[in-house]
């Protein structure tokens, strides 16, 4: 069989994953595939077209060979992908009989079952997964926020709380509705850029200008003589915006990256407040729907009439419900009806969801009972021993977090931090905050290390 072009294929799996109600295929995702085509690796199609390797390798391909899978009902994996989805145009052809473009039924794909089989719980909870635990309210008013003209909406919540498979879902709500869609993750930036306020407002707009397949042309619009936030706000409205006849879905992801660089945030974040009021006015910025998602509450000083973090929709990520955890236990199967399972793990990790999940999986495949796995959770035997292990290694690197983090965990009262200790211990998780006071976030954190941090130099230092 004669290679297939690449491009009519991207038009119909594009059109297939839309029937499926699953988000279709972003800029990067067709670099891959472009990529995979001409037999690249990761790094050379990263290389290539100006991205980080590990950025493709770990985060662009998964997440495409996971929709390309539940799209053709068969694994895809970069060695296999070019040979699957020729395979799949080919059947949808000759189901059509007609044209490459016509919809074709692929209902002979039979779908994953994913309760059958649930893969280990890591990372955001793909779409179309039956372990996904949806707060049905604040998706709602997610939905139907972004449908309105100008919209902002601010989703705020610690690190593995699910801002992630959030995303995933409003991104795909988004694409249903004929939504141009692009998503931005701050982590993911180098800080020298992060560090030059030029060099990342030219970085947002020619990451915004790819996904949305536009090509970029930041040198005609970019002048000095007028500063770097006009160019780039009149890029985005003569450029970007005038090109588009949809609503476009801006998502800034980890956009708590930037408060760590005060002199950049206090001219990017009151960029996006004046978007968010130029829509009251102008029909074109209209079509701009903002969703920034951030750890923590800010810490760089803005003016009230210059923040973007006390206007539009704000939705906070909380830990999970006595009934969300029930109701999770239930799609794995296991019977918690009198719900004294779901309040002793509650009482062990406080709701947080990813941990709940995890426990929830092992309990499932009868690896371990509840008790011994409340049992050994703080120690290094436990299931939590990479999560704990990833934290200390963090506060290794940080000793006056160790200092502070000590103080809460070892207190019987609340402890008034420092403000930016604060703001670094809450995105961690590992606190809760009530204004300036913190308490632990659950027992699992306060047994684990205040039995670490007792045996540490803080403990001299206090």
């Amino acid at each position: 069989m004669d290679s297939i072009e690449l491009e009519p294929l991207v038009e119909i799996v594009n059109r297939k994953l839309l029937e499926k109600q699953i988000r279709p295929l972003n800029y990067t995702e067709i670099l891959i595939m472009q990529g995979i085509w001409q037999y690249q690796t990761y790094h050379q199609i990263a290389q290539e077209r100006g991205y980080s390797a590990g950025y493709f390798t770990n985060v662009v391909a998964p997440q495409l060979c996971q929709r390309l899978t539940e799209l053709v009902g068969s694994r895809v994996t970069k060695k296999n992908c070019r040979v699957l989805l020729e395979s799949y145009l080919d059947a949808t052809c000759a189901a059509s009989k007609t044209t490459m473009l016509k919809q074709h039924s692929v209902d002979s794909f039979p779908d994953i079952d994913q309760k059958a089989s649930p893969s280990y719980p890591s990372g955001p909870v793909p779409l179309g997964s039956s372990f996904y635990i949806e707060n049905s309210t604040l998706s709602t008013r997610v939905y139907e926020e972004i449908s309105k003209p100008g919209a902002l909406v601010r989703i705020k919540a610690p690190k593995e709380m699910g801002k992630t498979s959030m995303l995933l879902r409003i991104l795909n709500y988004a694409d249903c509705q004929g939504y141009r869609t692009v998503s931005l993750n701050l982590e993911q930036i180098d800080s020298s850029i992060l560090n030059d306020l030029n060099r990342f407002l030219r970085w947002l707009c020619a990451n915004v200008s790819r996904q949305l397949q536009i090509e970029p042309r930041l040198d005609e619009y970019w002048d000095e003589d007028i500063g770097s936030k006009v160019s780039c706000s009149l890029y985005f409205r003569k450029h970007l915006l005038e090109q588009i006849n949809s609503p476009v879905v801006l998502v800034l992801d980890d956009v708590n990256q930037i408060f760590e660089h005060p002199q950049v945030a206090k001219d990017f974040l009151p960029m996006l407040r004046s978007w968010y009021e130029e829509a009251k006015r102008l029909l074109i910025w209209q079509k701009l729907r903002l969703v920034v998602v951030h750890s923590t509450e800010i810490y760089v000083p803005l003016q009230l009439n210059q923040s973007p973090f006390n206007v539009g929709l704000p939705i906070q990520l909380n830990n999970f419900s006595f009934e969300q955890v029930q109701q999770l236990a239930q799609c794995y199967g296991l019977d918690w009806n009198d719900g004294e399972e779901a309040r002793q793990l509650i009482d062990m990790v406080g709701g947080h969801p990813a941990l709940i999940h995890t426990a929830i999986y092992h309990l499932s495949r009868k690896e371990m009972t509840l008790k011994q796995i409340l049992k050994t959770a703080p120690r290094y035997t436990g299931i939590y021993s990479y999560h704990l292990q990833r934290h200390w290694a963090n506060l290794q690197q940080q000793p006056e977090l160790e200092v502070a983090l000590y103080k809460v965990m070892s207190s019987t009262e609340p402890v008034q931090l420092e403000p930016i200790i604060a703001y670094n211990l809450s995105s961690m998780g590992l606190i809760k905050l009530d204004g300036s006071q913190a308490t632990p976030s659950c027992q699992l954190y306060q047994q684990y290390f205040k039995n670490h941090l007792s045996n540490e130099e803080c403990v001299a230092i206090l």
